[in-house]
């Protein structure tokens, strides 16, 4: 008798744990409490309680090639990088495609997930739901948890004197959806991620002034890169990833910010982030630097205090009048179904092995999908620990002890630097590549470039030099896709079809031409003293 896995959310994560467990010849079982899926991605004109909220405008920071599932191309007609309402549509392509939705419940809340008396032999679940008012329980012998970290709205009220006394109006980020409440307004934007750099760009169309507060700064860069370029099709690479990871820090530190200034000089826009030993996650806007350079959008320092109608900045006694203020804060997360003694939630982060199973569990039969910030697209991510977390529940892969997995959880937290390669200031942040790989590696299904190189080197160079697009995580092993191959060597051909809606005639150049036959000598070359 198949397994029973039950499956908390139905967003990208929820969509791809659905499909991991029927290619394993599970029995999910999805629960929504919405009435439609696609999480974070679809769109609705108030807040609900429980669920990720998105404003009108948002597109997504990773492209179309970088950001979709491994073995379901997004439509080849899609812009590069897509409108949220666009996006939904993939999702709803992609559970019709695999037949998912069968396996869905909508409007059904899940109460609670608790150990049945058995736990330590059978490693089931009595998992209780709510539907229409009507309570239900069930026994899995698995779950997936895959409710994301978006839902708890971080509102440090605390931190800004005076607060209380402002007469204007305030709010959290999750709240906004459309710029048309700015009009005319005195707009302060209290947070520089990407929302409140989003927002703050939004509102400066409309409102009289905007102030864009951030404590740390950051580093902005835009989606067209190099050349015009997809900006992570050009930076997530395994040539790239493998060169910065071999170099030490201080000297990967120095490029990043080489790098980043190649666009604008950070500093003289007042955004260059005082903490330049750990990476922060960087703020996707192709804006910014035009709203502050004409003088629609003022980047300030923290907040000093809050008045009736103005806020006074750390760095000067002038007092600013203010009429709105967003606080695009972040968020918190938690798991209120589950009890602590399962997943307790400390300092924004868990003790989860492999950012995956509690580790201290006797029976690993429970998973977390998507509790991850990886410098690179969630949505392959959350498919490839979606493979590797069913192939566990099913029991085919069986994990270390759990002091083993502790141990590894607390060096994790500790965050300590090994010198090489960039160290990510946050607990959930972490290089993509190697992360994926190291599932991958598990699953036996980590492409081998050793053996592509003898008998399809073409291939090999475009998956080492070219971008890490997800295809390359089902091109072997469990799940593989036959389309992986020619999906990847198609993937420029997508791309430039998104853009070159006019045809233009280009004549060949002898230049151009010794041009790449250098290129693929010096490829070469690349290739020898790498695998050396």
């Amino acid at each position: 008798m198949a397994k029973r896995v039950a499956i908390v959310g139905a967003g990208v994560t929820g969509l791809a744990s659905i499909k991991c467990c029927l290619e394993e010849g599970l029995k999910p079982t999805c629960f929504e409490r919405s009435d439609d899926l696609g999480g974070l991605w679809r769109f609705t004109e108030h807040v609900e309680e429980g669920r990720a909220s998105l404003y009108k405008s948002v597109v997504s920071n990773s492209c179309k090639e970088m950001s979709c599932y491994p073995d379901f191309p997004f439509p080849e007609d899609y812009p590069n990088y897509v409108p949220n309402s666009l996006f939904l549509d993939y999702l709803k392509m992609y559970a019709n495609r695999f037949n998912l939705l069968e396996c869905i419940q909508f409007k059904t809340k899940v109460c609670s997930v608790r150990k049945r008396p058995d736990f330590t032999a059978t490693g089931q679940w009595e998992v209780v739901t709510l539907c229409e008012g009507r309570q239900e329980s069930a026994i899995f012998d698995g779950v997936m948890v895959c409710t994301g970290y978006l839902t708890n709205p971080y509102l440090p009220l605390d931190s800004f004197p005076g607060i209380n006394t402002f007469k204007g109006q305030y709010f959290h980020s999750r709240e906004y959806k459309h710029p048309d409440i700015f009009r005319d307004k005195n707009v302060l934007v209290i947070g520089m991620g990407n929302s409140g750099t989003d927002i703050a760009v939004e509102a400066s169309h409309l409102a009289k002034k905007v102030f864009l507060s951030t404590t740390g700064g950051a580093w902005v860069i835009s989606r067209v890169f190099d050349s015009g370029y997809p900006w992570d099709m050009v930076f997530m690479t395994r040539f790239q990833n493998t060169f910065r990871n071999s170099l030490p820090t201080p000297i990967v530190n120095w490029l990043i910010a080489r790098r980043m200034n190649s666009w604008f000089n950070h500093a003289n826009y007042g955004l260059i982030p005082e903490d330049r030993v750990q990476l922060r996650e960087p703020v996707l806007n192709d804006e910014l630097p035009g709203r502050i350079i004409t003088g629609k959008v003022l980047i300030k320092p923290r907040i000093k205090e809050v008045k009736e109608n103005s806020v006074v900045f750390s760095n000067t006694p002038k007092e600013e009048p203010i009429d709105i203020i967003v606080f695009a804060t972040g968020y918190t997360f938690a798991f209120p179904f589950l009890d602590e003694t399962i997943v307790k939630v400390e300092d924004g982060q868990a003790s989860l092995y492999k950012y995956i199973f509690p580790a201290h569990l006797p029976k690993p039969t429970l998973a977390v999908i998507g509790l991850i910030k990886p410098l690179g697209s969630l949505l392959p991510t959350g498919d490839t620990q979606a493979r590797w977390a069913v192939r566990v529940l099913k029991g085919v892969i069986k994990l270390p002890p759990s002091s083993i997995m502790i141990e590894e959880v607390n060096e994790r937290k500790q965050n300590k630097p090994s010198g090489f390669g960039l160290r990510y200031c946050k607990a959930l942040e972490t290089d993509y590549i190697t992360y994926v790989d190291e599932l991958l590696t598990a699953i036996n299904a980590k492409p081998n470039l050793f053996s592509l190189l003898l008998t399809d080197p073409r291939l090999a160079l475009a998956i080492f030099f070219g971008p890490c697009t997800p295809y390359q995580f089902r091109l072997t092993g469990p799940g593989k896709w036959e389309g992986a191959r020619n999906a990847i060597m198609t993937q420029w051909d997508r791309t430039f079809k998104a853009t070159k809606t006019r045809i233009v005639q280009e004549s060949p150049s002898l230049f151009a031409s010794l041009l790449k036959l250098f290129s693929f000598l010096a490829l070469l070359v690349a290739i020898f003293l790498i695998f050396l």
